[in-house]
């Protein structure tokens, strides 16, 4: 590991966002960022375990579960913005209607796959078809996946109609590799998966941290972040 790097551990949904933060950071002569990737499951059991670093963003109820542990800096923390969930196919698959919540349980009825994956999204997704009184006529039709990418990969790989759910933000990032964005949940049934960052109490790089989260909350890092499908904290 290089000391002189500010190491950084971030969920996926927020990858864009915060590769964008960080290039603008570095490019501005403030520092040199490393970013490793997982799922907020992961990244919070990681960190519990004792998993080094100088910066964590995971969503706000990992974050304070990771604060119990005393591994982060409470007065560091950072909302970042909110991601929402949304719907994809593959490029040539039939689009399905996702207006409301009819036409989505009737297009989840129809599909041959369901793809979703195992952190934030996911989470929420299962749920929901719980709450619509789905699940159980599903569940053979459900490819669960670790993670956004793989959901992704899972549809490019699926000749039927396969149905994808994920963060917005990851499936923009497949939109032309084979991917189609079909649109955002309904707003009744729209959830949004909000993201922090924080400064890890045994950082390594501790002003480079403290500037780097610092730099992510201010306006420039806002909109890096928003151009990349983060949408601020307050929405109207």
């Amino acid at each position: 590991m290089n000391s002189t790097e500010i190491q950084v551990l971030s969920a996926g949904a927020v990858k864009t966002g915060v590769r964008a933060a960080a290039d603008a950071f570095r490019d501005q002569g403030l520092g040199n960022v490393a970013l490793r990737f997982a799922t907020a499951p992961t990244l919070r059991a990681q960190v519990i375990e004792g998993a080094s670093a100088d910066v964590i963003i995971v969503p706000p109820p990992g974050m304070s579960t990771i604060s119990e542990s005393g591994k982060i800096d409470n007065a560091s923390r950072v909302m970042l913005g909110c991601v929402g969930a949304g719907v994809a196919v593959r490029d040539g698959a039939p689009v399905p209607a996702i207006d409301s919540v009819d036409s989505i349980k009737q297009a989840l009825v129809e599909a041959d796959s369901i793809a979703y994956n195992k952190a934030s999204t996911g989470l929420y997704i299962e749920a929901l078809f719980a709450r619509l009184g789905i699940a159980e006529a599903l569940a053979e039709k459900v490819a669960r996946q670790d993670n956004g990418a793989a959901v992704m990969t899972h549809l490019l790989q699926h000749p039927g109609r396969a149905i994808g759910f994920g963060a917005i933000t990851e499936i923009l990032v497949f939109a032309d590799k084979g991917v189609r964005y079909v649109g955002p949940l309904p707003a009744e049934i729209q959830n949004y998966t909000c993201y922090e960052a924080a400064v890890m109490r045994k950082a390594n790089c501790l002003e480079g941290a403290q500037a780097f989260v610092a730099f992510l909350g201010s306006p420039q890092g806002r909109r890096l972040l928003e151009q990349c499908g983060i949408e601020p904290p307050v929405r109207p």
